[in-house]
């Protein structure tokens, strides 16, 4: 086989000679041993030949068996399901704390937060131009297109909603209203709809909206599948969902504080909560800021567009049980003060990360991994 240089997310294994089958597990290995935690084992790998590569991967202990099929997409790669999902659930263990992955603990970390939030929290992990990446493959591409908008927070993700669709069809939920009110204030948002709701029990219609986005809101929710599950009622037939949301870090100290502070899915996880809602055609878009040169073992609060349409019309065939949280039942404020404080401490580590990423970035030379 010729000599290729192969990207595999900003790091290039070059120089791959020999035999077809060589070189392909001179890839999985090096790809294995990158991605870490990774559930597919293969992730996308980029070749300056717009190469594609599909690869089947069976794992028993998960039950799963997945096609995967990887284009480039923009500065994104996409990863396109070929078939569903199915086995025992991929969650990891319920010990794992996640103090902020409850809704009171949620609304309290905004209350504070929305202050500052698209000034210090944006520019480090949602920029414009990811912003733009993820809502792509969302095809906002009619300006009478019905969109809902949940966990909206300061309108942010909506202002590149509204940029194509026109502002009246656009509705933002989001259970802060501390988040909402920065959202008001936004002059291209004045005509969009702002009501308080929560992800998991979504106040629209069966078949209401022709778009479903959600950014930046799945970490805090304390039952992922209930909100995608609600995301496919709402949608019409033939209509698209697209969830903007973590990815989990595979170091070490990254994935401590990750899961110390909120919900960070892994790949796998996102796939299997779209499949058994009753989406089709479910596809992953890897997003990230450009001084991260796609690294991904830290994390990313912003890491991925996933997306999925709705072929029939009415509920999702998934049935649940209860809630996983009921907001109105009485709390220990002893036991709220110490989960609220430590998983803000734990917070304040994805504060650094970005700044550290930019400034490696700085220090590394152009065409070397960080």
């Amino acid at each position: 086989m010729a000599s290729a240089v192969v990207s595999f997310h900003g790091q290039h294994l070059s120089g791959l000679l020999g035999s077809r089958d060589r070189a392909m597990e001179s890839l999985k290995s090096e790809a294995s041993t990158w991605a870490g935690a990774a559930p597919f084992g293969w992730h996308s790998l980029r070749s300056s030949g717009g190469l594609r590569m599909e690869w089947i991967n069976c794992q028993a202990s998960r039950g799963a068996a997945l096609r995967m099929n990887t284009e480039r997409s923009g500065s994104g790669s996409l990863l396109g399901v070929r078939c569903s999902a199915s086995g025992s659930s991929t969650a990891r263990p319920a010990s794992q704390p996640r103090f902020i992955q409850h809704k009171q603990e949620a609304f309290w970390f905004y209350r504070f937060l929305s202050v500052v939030y698209d000034h210090i929290i944006n520019p480090g992990h949602w920029t414009e131009d990811m912003r733009e990446d993820a809502l792509e493959p969302a095809d906002l591409n009619d300006p009478n297109l019905t969109v809902v908008d949940v966990g909206g927070g300061t309108g942010f993700t909506t202002l590149g909603i509204v940029k194509t669709v026109d502002a009246k069809n656009v509705t933002i939920l989001d259970q802060s209203p501390h988040q909402l009110a920065k959202a008001k204030e936004k002059e291209p948002l004045k005509e969009c709809k702002i009501i308080e709701g929560d992800a998991e029990d979504l106040p629209f219609p069966t078949d209401y909206a022709d778009r479903y986005v959600s950014a930046g809101s799945i970490e805090y929710w304390p039952d992922p599948q209930r909100g995608i599950k609600e995301a496919y009622r709402v949608i019409k037939p033939g209509g698209k969902a697209c969830l903007i949301g973590p990815v989990h870090p595979t170091h070490w100290l990254s994935r401590f504080f990750a899961d110390v502070w909120m919900l960070f899915p892994t790949e796998e996880e996102y796939i299997e909560w779209f499949t058994k809602a009753g989406f089709s055609d479910v596809k992953i878009k890897r997003i990230g800021p450009s001084w991260y040169r796609g690294v991904r073992r830290h994390g990313l609060i912003m890491g991925c567009s996933v997306t999925g349409v709705k072929t029939q019309a009415g509920d999702s065939p998934l049935e649940m049980g209860p809630k996983a949280e009921d907001t109105k039942a009485p709390s220990n404020p002893l036991v709220f003060a110490y989960r609220f404080l430590i998983g803000t401490i734990a917070s304040m580590y994805y504060v650094l990360v970005p700044v550290y990423m930019w400034l490696k970035d700085l220090v590394t030379p152009k065409g070397q991994p960080i």
